[in-house]
C-alpha cells in the first residue's frame, strides 16, 4: 500500500496563499465585460449619431432629386397647370417613397410651394420663418398654383425631418424652437425654379 505525506505538520506559506481580498483585486476576470458595460453607451450614441446624420442627408439628396423631376415634368408640359393639386402631391410622394411617407400622420410634415410668377426676380430667396428669425420656425404653407405654357414658375418643397438621437440634434438642426427647447426638426429646403416650355 503506497504511503501517503502527511502535510498536516508542515508550516504554511503565506505568499503562496494570499487572501480573498488580494486574489479578488488580482484576478482579471470579466474586466473585458466591465470596460464594455463603461463604454457600451457612449459608444453607440456615437454610432446611431453616425447612422442618423446620414440617413437625414440621404433624405434631404432624396427631396432635391424630387424636386427636379417634378419641376422637369412640369417644364416639358408633362404635367400641366390643370393637374389636380392631390395629384401632384401623390407623384411628388411617389418620388420619395423609397425613405420617406408624406402621407397619413406625416402628411404634414411635407410642404409643396408651387407657383407661377411674372419675372424670376419676383421669386422669393428666403425661407418664410415666423418671425423673421434665422432658425425660426417654418411659416411657409402648401400652395398650388402653378403657370400653363411659358410662364415661369417655382416649385419648393419643405420636410421637417425629425431626429432621433439627442447626440445630433444641436448639430444638425437648422430650426431653433423659441422656448428654447432642445431642437426635435431638421429642415430639408429643396428649390427649381424654371420656366416653362411652349408645350
Amino acid at each position: 500500500m503506497p504511503r501517503t505525506r502527511d502535510r498536516s505538520s508542515e508550516p504554511v506559506d503565506e505568499q503562496r496563499t494570499p487572501s480573498s481580498a488580494r486574489r479578488l483585486l488580482r484576478s482579471r476576470d470579466g474586466a473585458a465585460a466591465i470596460e464594455f458595460a463603461l463604454l457600451a453607451i457612449p459608444y453607440f450614441l456615437i454610432v446611431f449619431a453616425i447612422i442618423e446624420t446620414f440617413v437625414a442627408y440621404t433624405g434631404e439628396q432624396l427631396i432635391g432629386n424630387a424636386v427636379d423631376t417634378m419641376a422637369r415634368q412640369m417644364r416639358t408640359g408633362e404635367i400641366k397647370a390643370d393637374t389636380e393639386e392631390d395629384d401632384f402631391r401623390a407623384k411628388f410622394c411617389d418620388e420619395i417613397s423609397i425613405l420617406i411617407q408624406c402621407n397619413g400622420g406625416d402628411s404634414d410634415r411635407l410642404i409643396l410651394d408651387v407657383r407661377s410668377f411674372s419675372t424670376y426676380a419676383d421669386i422669393p430667396t428666403a425661407i418664410p420663418r415666423v418671425g423673421g428669425a434665422s432658425f425660426g420656425a417654418l411659416a411657409a404653407t402648401n400652395a398650388y398654383q402653378p403657370g400653363g405654357s411659358g410662364t415661369i414658375n417655382m416649385l419648393r418643397a419643405y420636410y421637417r425631418w425629425e431626429i432621433i438621437t439627442d447626440l445630433v440634434r444641436p448639430y444638425i438642426s437648422n430650426i431653433r424652437p423659441a422656448d428654447g427647447s432642445l431642437p426635435k426638426e431638421f429642415l430639408i429646403v429643396a428649390t427649381a425654379t424654371y420656366k416653362n416650355e411652349d408645350y
